[in-house]
């Protein structure tokens, strides 16, 4: 009995050494993981912000400046490019065009989406499985292959080089990814609240709009910030479908502006056109970066 109880402490002396061999190699893998993973995140920034502090800094010196001596600071900060880009190279009406486009645009895809992605989600009738996979395959219909019906299409309803038909060509091509996007969001509420809302006498549209849609706010909010960003940044439908210069985005003035200018390029101004651009994508995204990191989630049809 002696010999069984000595074997048995011996092993039990052997097993916290066993457990904390296993603890210290975690620990190591776990260290040896953060420190790769951090740098290359540092790597990664240096290489997204460097050259944002670049064109930034470019945007307030001259051509010579910028040829002879491109990594080092003016010798006077040139506010006046910022002048020159925004009206001689009329980036201003581009600008304006821009924020009226995508402004109609998202309010529009936005109140359709929540409307559609909410239908699909809380209610059952015939022929919703069908809906909901029609959708879906918007997501991979390549937009260039809309191009030539798009604008046959928006040239027989008049609106062909207008800001109405360019609204609702970004609508129509934004209106899949927020629908499923926001399906999860409206799939995942409860529905106790819901019928508590109908039993205080609110009709659908009441319970839609002031209790259902607030409660899938962080979904709205995350899908919004992703639509601007993509109707803020689309060239290709502005490029074939609105080529009246007056009613130009500022993606297609900013084209124009670089090309225009040929060899005499005014390397000033036109940096500050671009900071001019990223200014306001960069505003949305930084105010609202908590919600794309807590509001990212994939749609599933149940």
């Amino acid at each position: 009995m002696s010999a069984i109880a000595a074997d048995r402490k011996q092993a039990s002396d052997r097993k916290p050494a066993r457990d904390r061999k296993l603890t210290r190699a975690v620990v190591s893998s776990d260290r040896r993981f953060a420190a790769l993973s951090h740098g290359l995140l540092i790597l990664w920034s240096v290489i997204v912000i460097v050259p944002m502090l670049w064109v930034l800094v470019s945007s307030f010196k001259s051509t010579s400046e910028i040829l002879s001596s491109p990594f080092t600071l003016p010798d006077r900060w040139r506010f006046e490019n910022y002048e020159h880009a925004w009206t001689d190279a009329s980036i201003g009406k581009y600008f304006l065009n821009s924020v009226i486009v995508v402004v109609c645009a998202l309010f529009l895809v936005m109140l359709l989406g929540a409307m559609c992605a909410y239908i699909l989600a809380r209610f059952e009738f015939p022929g919703r499985r069908v809906i909901y996979y029609v959708m879906l395959a918007g997501l991979t219909f390549p937009v260039f292959l809309a191009i030539v019906p798009l604008f046959f299409q928006l040239q027989n309803f008049g609106l062909l080089n207008t800001r109405p038909g360019l609204i609702l060509t970004y609508v129509a091509f934004a209106l899949p990814f927020t629908m499923f996007f926001l399906y999860s969001f409206f799939r995942s509420l409860p529905h106790d609240v819901y019928e508590a809302a109908q039993i205080d006498g609110a009709g659908e549209w009441r319970a839609f709009f002031q209790v259902m849609l607030p409660m899938a706010s962080p979904g709205m909010a995350a899908v919004a910030i992703f639509n601007f960003l993509g109707l803020w940044n689309q060239f290709l439908l502005p490029v074939a479908l609105n080529t009246n210069q007056d009613k130009w985005v500022l993606t297609q003035g900013m084209a124009a502006y670089a090309s225009s200018q040929v060899y005499n390029i005014d390397y000033g101004a036109l940096f500050a056109a671009i900071v001019i651009s990223v200014v306001p994508v960069l505003i949305v995204y930084i105010i609202f970066q908590r919600r794309i990191a807590g509001s990212v989630s994939q749609g599933t049809f149940r």
